[in-house]
């Protein structure tokens, strides 16, 4: 509630003459004059905090005291503040956003899911079957939430209590995928907050708190009832002492920052007492600790950039929420480590290999696009950063949430400069090193540029694909060779045995017939790195890489040169302490032709290149096969195209040379 105090003005507000909304002002003031105007120094806050513990010390909650106000957190005016919604619908954004709502309102609403779907989506693994009406259910009421806001005549509340007894009557409120085999969630054996559920706990809380008792006082009673069993007790409780029902706490990946910003969200807005509300917020503190300790010390997203649209977007929600419930104290947009979240706030426009394509590595996609969503504004506005040109595609539902929309609102003036203002023309450089993680971007600047992203990394990344040593290459606008991204997400796809997502699938050496094994000891590493005008190069040690007694030496080499049309040429030598079988791969989704014993044409869209092959230490083979994995993020089909020694050897090396032919 304490944002609003600077913020319930919209560009040149005019002054308020309606005593009613002087009142509101007088107790907003009031309200945040008792809290400190201090900040939270983060890192006395985690060195406070106990050995891998989520839930707060108790000097760390006497820390969070004088920040916190005795008042629940109020993300924006009730819909009785008619000033503060009027305003905002005379503005091009609130009325397009109630025009789209008036759209939705006569739609039959839809039972979100039933029991039997959610068996069976959980035991086939089939998201399809129940995820567009699940997500269709959050996002209309979200819609209706606003739009009642926004116009206050009553005609979205019939739709609001359907939309939200749905909701209530539901079972679970988890994704079937995420409950365990038995369904234990559903049938009421154990509590879990996963990436669906914290959004249907926001929606619910959003209703509550915005729309007040313009619902029915029993609905009121049974939303604070659900959300205090099934997001509110089970986020502390979990946060006291880890357990599987919110393994999450811990995690360094999205699932960490998403469901902790609704978490929180619900906790702060709805919970019962003040002890809870900083008991999660506490919580929430020190989980995102592991969340942020998930990036590169560079600003590195291995989940790829679609991941840092949702993952970090959600962390800087978390962010905003906490800056404003506490009047500015508890800064989560520098944290305790502020040149780490200035490199992770521009690591999209960093990250692209050629304007709005990146490399499609771990479960990340190739197509890196500034949606006009939060998460890009955000890093606009508190990084600094350029984003990549805004594309044309559809909305993502996570990209414009209703929570995302009241931030807007609140900040409108700012949120139209960012928008109109970000310059997404720069020119990228030559050459991106993110050295921490061992990631190489180096790219050509030909007319057709020909370019590659490479990767050294390690095994247990998140999302990780055993592709320590992989590439991508891309010739103007079209990806080539390289790198076959991931498997949709449906059974069978984080299987170990899917070969899209272990070193099988990925342009990575086998030897002695073995791949790549999993874990943070299996690693690569960039041991030289040289980049110049017209070529660069780096050479990477892939031996730790591999479980394999009898490798003594395994190295890669990428050079890139940039003259002329260009050429890329990737080049493995290994030694063993006895003949073993070697070999690499020519990844592809494109069409190809194997010309002789040792060239391939691979034909894209608009491009054509030719992959030539060359060894010392023996003869070679190239020999093609599909890659058995029907249902791949970047389409399909893909093959592998297997280049090997055609007897085993103890050292060697084989070299593929890529050029384009225009």
């Amino acid at each position: 509630m304490c944002k609003l105090v600077k913020k319930l003005s919209i560009k040149s507000y005019e002054k308020i003459k309606i005593v009613v909304s002087a009142i509101v002002l007088l107790t907003v003031f009031t309200a945040c004059n008792t809290v400190s105007k201090s900040t939270l120094d983060l890192q006395n806050f985690y060195q406070e905090g106990k050995e891998n513990a989520i839930y707060p010390s108790a000097k760390q909650i006497e820390m969070l005291e004088s920040f916190i106000p005795e008042e629940a957190y109020q993300p924006s005016p009730s819909i009785l503040n008619r000033t503060y919604w009027d305003k905002i619908l005379t503005t091009k954004s609130g009325k397009e956003y109630l025009e789209n709502a008036l759209l939705e309102l006569n739609k039959v609403p839809e039972v979100p899911i039933t029991d039997s779907i959610y068996r069976l989506a959980n035991k086939d693994g089939n998201r399809g079957i129940y995820k567009p009406r699940y997500y269709r259910t959050m996002e209309r009421l979200e819609h209706f939430v606003l739009a009642e806001c926004l116009e206050n005549k009553g005609r979205f509340l019939p739709q609001i209590e359907i939309y939200v007894r749905a909701i209530i009557s539901m079972k679970s409120w988890v994704h079937p995928n995420h409950d365990d085999n038995e369904n234990g969630v559903l049938e009421g054996r154990r509590v879990t907050i996963d990436l669906g559920a914290r959004r249907f706990g926001s929606d619910l809380a959003l209703a509550e708190v915005l729309l007040g008792n313009k619902l029915n006082e029993n609905l009121r009673t049974d939303i604070k009832k659900e959300l205090q069993t099934r997001i509110i007790d089970s986020y502390l409780t979990s946060s006291k002492i880890l357990d599987k029902n919110n393994k999450w706490l811990k995690s360094t990946s999205n699932w960490n920052s998403v469901c902790t910003s609704g978490s929180l969200f619900v906790a702060i807005s709805i919970a019962k007492n003040r002890e809870e509300r900083i008991a999660a917020i506490g919580s929430a503190l020190n989980s995102m600790k592991y969340y942020l300790s998930g990036f590169g010390a560079d600003g590195y997203c291995s989940e790829g950039a679609g991941y840092w649209n949702y993952g970090f977007g959600h962390y800087l929600y978390l962010a905003q929420t906490l800056s404003d419930y506490s009047n500015g104290s508890i800064d989560l947009f520098k944290a305790d480590n502020p040149k780490m979240l200035m490199d992770v706030g521009n690591f999209p426009e960093r990250y692209q290999i050629h304007k709005g394509i990146c490399a499609p590595f771990s479960d990340g996609v190739s197509k890196v696009s500034n949606d006009g969503g939060f998460a890009y504004n955000m890093s606009v506005k508190h990084y600094g950063a350029t984003m990549p040109e805004v594309s044309k595609k559809s909305k993502s539902h996570d990209s414009f949430s209703a929570v995302y929309q009241l931030v807007a609102w609140n900040d409108l003036e700012e949120t139209e400069d960012i928008t109109s203002n970000n310059n997404s023309k720069s020119e990228l450089p030559n050459y991106t090193f993110f050295d921490d993680i061992g990631m190489v971007i180096s790219r050509g600047k030909q007319e057709i540029p020909f370019s590659i992203a490479m990767k050294a990394g390690h095994n247990a990344e998140n999302h990780n694909h055993s592709d320590v040593g992989t590439y991508t290459i891309v010739l103007g606008k079209d990806i080539i060779t390289g790198d076959i991204g991931a498997p949709s997400y449906r059974a069978g796809s984080f299987s170990p045995d899917n070969k899209a997502r272990s070193s099988w699938g990925h342009p990575v050496p086998k030897i002695n017939n073995q791949l790549q094994s999993n874990g943070r000891n299996f690693s690569g590493s960039i041991t030289t790195t040289e980049f110049k005008e017209n070529s660069d190069k780096v050479v990477m040690d892939l031996k730790s890489a591999y479980e394999i007694t009898e490798l003594k030496s395994l190295v890669r080499t990428f050079k890139n040169d940039k003259k002329e049309n260009g050429v890329i040429s990737i080049k493995d030598e290994f030694s063993a302490i006895k003949k073993v079988p070697f070999g690499v791969a020519i990844m592809t989704l494109s069409e190809y032709e194997i010309i002789n014993s040792n060239t391939v044409i691979l034909t894209t869209e608009n491009q054509k290149i030719k992959a030539e092959v060359f060894c010392d230490g023996g003869q070679l083979i190239i020999k093609d096969e599909l890659v058995p994995v029907k249902h791949l993020r970047e389409g399909g089909p893909a093959y592998r195209i297997g280049v090997d020694f055609t007897v085993p050897v103890s050292k060697g090396s084989i070299t593929i040379k890529y050029t384009p032919i225009l």
